[in-house]
């Protein structure tokens, strides 16, 4: 279904089922024996929204000897990034905790579980922000199964879309506070003027010494819809109807870092290649990637 103003959706639809992909990838990579993460809540999680596929997927019943070569390798792709980007923002929580921060926000959550896996230093609290559908799906399933957050959790039940900011600071928010922001996998679901107006409040909301992580797309400008169809075309033999295409925005939007450095970050960025190397995990080479090369950026906030 294509996106609309004011659509919304839970974990097995439009851009929830997407976060739903993303932990199934994240189960996955969770048993490889590199051991490049572990994310033991990816696998429940993904089972309890439902979605056939995902769930053969996340619990290694899908066997990608039956895709075609180019579809296997573009999975195999996929999943060893999807494991290096959660390793990169795994890091650069850890980094910023590291150094002293003590608020993290966690922008579009979805299925992440940082909140309940990762080793937060004491006195660190977390808010997650997502639409109230998935809040609610995700804190009922990891209690059902006697999961426990490893920092202080709150929750905020709001769209992205409305006045987030307010309903951050009527849950505790202390914009007086350096605050570790993440934006993970979210921008590309954002029209070009919302991906503005995130980074404007994110950066409003922000002290000195904050800290922000994200991603840069330069392959969305020139996004080719029938291309990412194409790569996905055979997933569909297997029951999954997933349109990528609709759901995200394309087409000329600022650039990541360079609006950020003028509202006054510092910023670096890690293309996927050098990602990769760092880590020691070879590339998987496909012809069906439709986003190209992604920059994974982060940075402190110098200018209040």
């Amino acid at each position: 279904m294509a996106r609309s103003e004011g659509d919304s959706w839970d974990l097995a639809s439009s851009v929830g089922a997407t976060a739903t992909m993303v932990a199934a990838g994240r189960a996955v990579a969770s048993r490889d024996p590199r051991g490049l993460i572990n994310d033991p809540f990816a696998a429940p999680l993904v089972r309890a929204v439902g979605i056939e596929f995902f769930t053969k997927v996340a619990d290694g019943d899908f066997d990608m000897a039956a895709l075609d070569p180019s579809n296997a390798g573009s999975m195999q792709a996929r999943i060893d990034e999807m494991a290096l980007r959660t390793r990169f923002f795994d890091d650069y929580f850890l980094e910023s905790t590291g150094a002293g921060l003590r608020q993290v926000v966690i922008l579009a959550s979805g299925l992440d579980s940082r909140a309940y896996r990762l080793p937060w230093p004491d006195g660190t609290v977390v808010y997650e922000i997502d639409q109230p559908a998935v809040i609610e799906f995700k804190t009922t399933t990891l209690a059902s199964i006697g999961a426990s957050p490893t920092a202080e959790l709150r929750t905020v039940a709001m769209d992205l879309r409305e006045d987030w900011p307010a309903a951050l600071r009527a849950a505790g928010f202390d914009d007086g506070a350096p605050t570790a922001w993440c934006a993970e996998g979210l921008l590309i679901y954002l029209p070009p003027e919302a991906q503005d107006l995130l980074f404007d409040n994110i950066t409003a909301l922000s002290a000195t010494g904050s800290t922000v992580a994200t991603e840069y797309v330069p392959g969305i400008r020139e996004f080719d819809a029938e291309k990412a169809r194409a790569a996905t075309a055979q997933m569909r033999e297997f029951g999954l109807d997933l349109d990528m295409p609709s759901l995200i925005y394309h087409g000329e939007r600022a650039h990541v870092m360079e609006y950020l450095t003028s509202l006054g970050w510092e910023m670096t960025g890690l293309p996927r290649a050098d990602l990769f190397a760092k880590h020691g995990v070879p590339m998987v080479e496909h012809d069906n990637d439709p986003l190209g090369e992604i920059v994974y950026v982060s940075g402190e906030f110098q200018n209040r």
